[in-house]
Parts: C-alpha cells; structure tokens; sequence
C-alpha cells in the first residue's frame, strides 16, 4: 500500500510522510475517524513508507526494493498486525487468524468492519482484542527490529480491547522501546480506554469528496463518470457503502423501477394498483424496505434540484435522468419537504416493526395528495 494509493486526506498524508522523512514520527499514533474512511490502509502506507529503502523523490514507498515487496504480501518482517478476533480457547491469539486476515486485506483495501466478519463466520459472538494477544504483542514488541529500524505494530480497532487487554499493554505504549512505533486504526475514538487514548498523538481523518470516491469507481469498476458521481454522492464519501451500493447495482435498477411505478400510479390515483404495489414492497422484507424509501427519498431530492437546470448539483444516472425530465416538474416547493418527511417517517415507523404493508400503502396514498401539489 502506497500513500498515492489514499483516497482522499492528502493534509494528513503530508503529515505523516513529513514525520517520517524526519524521524519524528510518533511512538504511539492514533488515526481515527468514521467508519468508511481508509484509515488502516493509510496506517499500512506510513507502515512500508517508514521500512522502504529506496523512496521516491515525490514521498512514496518505491513498491518495488524487498521491504515494499514484503509488505505488499503482509508479509514484512517488522510488521505486525492485531485486530478483532473470535476467541477459540484461552490461548486464543491473532496469528490463529492470520490467513483469513491476509484475505481480508488482499480482497478489502479499504477496511470493512462487516466484511470481516463475514470472513470469521462470525456466530454472533463479539470479536474483541483479548488479553492474550496483549501478552503476545508485548513478546513481540521486546524483541529488536530484525531488518528495519523500527518495528511496526498496527493495531485495527483499538475500541475492541478488553479492559485487562488494554491495561497490560499500557506500559510499553507510555515507554516503548526505541524501536517500537504503535499504529492504532479507531472507528471510535470515544469508545477506546481513556488510559490508552491519552497516550496517543492523534490524526482525525474525514470522509472523501464525492468526486474523489467517484474517482475510485471510475477506476476499480469501469463506471462511467456520471454514474460513479451518483453513486459515491449516494455513499455521502463512505468508501465502504459505495463498494456495497457498487455490488448491489443491480438493487438500484429494482429500486428505480418501483420508484416510477408509484409515481406514476399516485399520479392517476389507481388505488387497487397502489395497493399491490405496496404488498410488493412490503415483501422485500424490513431492511431492504427501508433502503428502498431512502433510496425514494434521494430521488425526490434530486428531481426538486433538476429543477434548477444546474448539471453540476445533480447526481443521477443516465436511467434515472431519463426519467426525470419529465418527472421533476411534479416535485416544487409545494411539496420537496412533506414527501421526503413522508418517506422518513415510513422507514422509521418500519424500522420500529410497524405492519410494512400498512405504512407502504398509507405512503402510497399519501404521495397520490402530495404529487398534484
């Protein structure tokens, strides 16, 4: 992983490569910020920038001496990763889990918190760090750096420590070895222990621009700009939701058809054919219903701004746009505000296990008033 590799949170990667390059980085560093950030690929960047032995003039990792080569195998030497894990017996560490985490960083550059549970086939217990691990970092952490000068430890969710897992690490985070630099990647910097938190120099990393997450889909998946503009604006700059709304493709084309097929029956107030369409919906079951009034409610959205002929403000797909050329003079500021309320409260009422079919034909009928306004 390389620095040019980041999506987005260039003033922090001038920052770290700035202590880095001169040698001022941290003993104990905290990145943190919301989940869908690269926050742990930026940690695997400044962990290979600090071991290559032959950057480049611009401030990267070369990629190519043995020390890059290692680490794009997870496989370096003076590295070593801790993270969540499922606790098989009281011996329980993270190198029990080292294949399914080498998986998880080949297939997820950036981290997803439910993938990787996906991949431990997680039962419902709760992955934690546990006070093994701490005693097996502390062994690791006491031995010289072997072919580098420091030796990296990056610690994935720190928030997920055990109290006494925590407190036995504390004393080498306040006074490591000259060698020792402590990476630690939170989605929640308020959850991690006090004592661990106030020994930590921070770098709060935020959510990409739209056209940066776009960038990234453009790239990995062959969009075309526009679409990639709608989804990553869909995403809001959460890297991970955007490779879900990316995989789920498909999800949205459903989603857009239901979308016209109620327009279209609320304008000609075809009650019988609502309420079909409302058991329709209703049979896709909680979730996915609740994600199709979000995705009803950014259409509304985005069709009251297509009114303002302003390209740039608008993110739709060339689908939906097709629509919406004859669609959006139904949405004015009569009545933007009281369908996006509408559709909230229907996702809200369903997600507090209100009867789907009730609430989706009461919407039904109420968008039926509100799109004549």
């Amino acid at each position: 992983m390389k620095f040019s590799d980041i999506i987005g949170n260039r003033r922090a990667v001038e920052r770290l490569r700035d202590m880095i390059d001169n040698d001022r980085l941290p003993h104990a560093l905290l990145l943190h910020g919301a989940p869908g950030v690269p926050k742990l690929a930026l940690a695997r960047a400044a962990a290979q920038y600090l071991h290559c032995t032959n950057r480049t003039p611009d401030g990267d990792s070369c990629g190519h001496c043995p020390a890059c080569l290692q680490h794009q195998t997870f496989n370096h030497t003076d590295t070593t990763f801790s993270f969540p894990y499922l606790k098989k017996d009281d011996a329980s560490t993270c190198a029990d889990y080292l294949p399914q985490w080498r998986e998880f960083l080949a297939q997820y550059p950036v981290e997803d918190y439910q993938a990787w549970l996906t991949i431990l086939k997680n039962d419902n217990s709760q992955p934690r760090i546990f006070v093994k691990e701490s005693e097996a970092i502390l062994n690791r952490m006491t031995l010289s750096a072997y072919v580098s000068k420091y030796k990296v430890l990056i610690m994935w969710l720190p928030e997920k420590l055990r109290d006494d897992a925590a407190n036995k690490l504390l004393k080498l985070i306040e006074e490591p070895y000259d060698d020792c630099k402590f990476i630690l990647v939170s989605d929640d910097a308020k959850a991690i222990l006090p004592t661990i938190f106030s020994r930590t120099q921070r770098i709060e990393l935020t959510r990409p621009c739209t056209e940066e997450t776009a960038a990234l889909l453009e790239r990995t998946a062959g969009l075309d700009h526009r679409e990639a503009i709608a989804l990553a604006a869909t995403a809001d700059g959460n890297v991970v939701e955007a490779m879900h709304l990316l995989d789920s493709k498909g999800e949205n084309i459903e989603f857009h058809e239901r979308f016209v097929t109620l327009m279209r029956l609320a304008y000609s107030r075809d009650l019988p054919r609502l309420k079909a369409w409302s058991e329709s919906v209703a049979d896709f079951k909680r979730e996915k219903a609740c994600r199709f009034l979000a995705y009803a409610a950014r259409q509304v959205r985005e069709n009251y701004i297509y009114n303002l002929r302003m390209p740039e403000l608008n993110y739709l797909t060339p689908q939906e746009e097709q629509f919406s050329t004859r669609f959006a003079p139904f949405i004015n500021a009569g009545n933007v505000e009281q369908l996006q309320t509408l559709l909230d409260t229907a996702a809200r009422d369903i997600r507090g296990n209100a009867n789907a079919r009730i609430v989706l034909f009461d919407t039904a009928v109420s968008t039926t008033i509100l799109i004549k306004r």
